[in-house]
């Protein structure tokens, strides 16, 4: 069913009651409930904080606009409005990737520390980009079981498809991830000494540091987005990548602030209170295996509360099953 349709979960679909989808506290209270969960989704989704707080927002108007009588369930009402702008909105982000300039990279969020193993996984910047190799519904079925946990009648009622089609697409998806998906060290404090060690070795231009901390078959990312200057190819292998990272940091003079980004040990570079990158590593076997580096702007808006003195950015993305 089309985005712009409403959803099942009512008891009455006939005339709206006095003083429906006008916005009323309750009404206002009963979606922020689920503000938490909508947003972990749709971040996941779209692997973009900007256009998953968007589909959020768009969710709600829908929410306060609905011509319901009575909904059964608000969680699977407003789940099934998001799924579905999510997929459509997916369907349009593909076609501004494949002319991306550059390598392109999840947005970063800053998340607490607290989420379980298997939701830290799925908030990480490389699930994220595995997730960009799916078809969109493929991506929603996926998720919507494997990581928030509904059962395949729910996922077919949220996408508007049959129980066997959602199995069939959340298959493909898991094939598709796990012949890819490598599997990194989970040792957080060890992760943070690395990329404390890494982050001192880039700036001092020590190749040899360098070079006993990275892989063999270590790959840098940098996303500049065409609005700044970054590598417009995955940069592959320890000595050109140590070479890479120490002439960038000997020219970048940003300050290096320590935070954990999608629930991940990360570092934000900030100048004069504005952040202008960050960059986070995946450890395995005790060696660097990846470096991302984000550094276009347009991705960097929702950390910029961390040292502006603002409120912080979302830290809701961590959102995991449903409760």
């Amino acid at each position: 069913m089309p985005a712009d349709h409403e959803p099942d979960g009512t008891r009455d679909g006939g005339r709206p009651p006095p003083g429906a989808g006008t916005g009323g506290a309750d009404d206002v209270g009963a979606f922020e409930q689920w503000r938490p969960l909508l947003f972990g989704i749709a971040y996941r989704m779209l692997g973009s904080a900007g256009d998953a707080e968007d589909m959020v927002q768009e969710t709600y108007l829908r929410w306060l606009q609905r011509r319901e009588r009575d909904i059964t369930s608000v969680r699977a009402y407003l789940v099934t409005i998001l799924t579905r702008l999510c997929i459509d909105q997916l369907a349009s982000a593909r076609v501004q990737r494949e002319r991306y300039s550059g390598p392109w990279l999840p947005e970063p969020v800053a998340t607490d520390d607290t989420e379980a193993v298997e939701q830290s996984d799925s908030l990480s910047l490389a699930f994220l980009v595995l997730l960009e190799e799916l078809t969109p519904p493929e991506r929603a079925a996926y998720l919507l079981h494997d990581v928030f946990g509904y059962q395949f009648d729910e996922v077919a009622g949220l996408m508007g498809r049959s129980d066997t089609s959602c199995r069939q697409l959340a298959s493909r998806a898991r094939r598709s991830i796990e012949d890819r998906r490598q599997r990194f060290d989970s040792d957080r404090r060890h992760a943070q000494d690395l990329t404390r060690r890494f982050v001192v070795a880039c700036g001092s231009g020590d190749m040899g540091g360098l070079l006993a901390m990275l892989a063999d078959d270590v790959v840098v990312w940098t996303d500049g987005g065409g609005r700044v200057r970054a590598a417009m190819r995955p940069v592959v292998g320890p000595h050109r990548s140590s070479r890479f990272l120490a002439n960038v940091g000997k020219k970048f003079h940003a300050m290096p602030r320590e935070v954990v980004l999608n629930n991940q040990p990360a570092v934000v570079f900030v100048d004069e209170d504005h952040v202008v990158g960050t960059l986070s590593i995946d450890v395995m076997d005790g060696k660097v295996a990846a470096v991302r580096v984000v550094t276009n702007p347009e991705k960097l808006g929702h950390l910029q509360g961390l040292f502006a003195g603002g409120s912080g950015p979302v830290g809701s993305a961590g959102a995991g099953p449903r409760s």
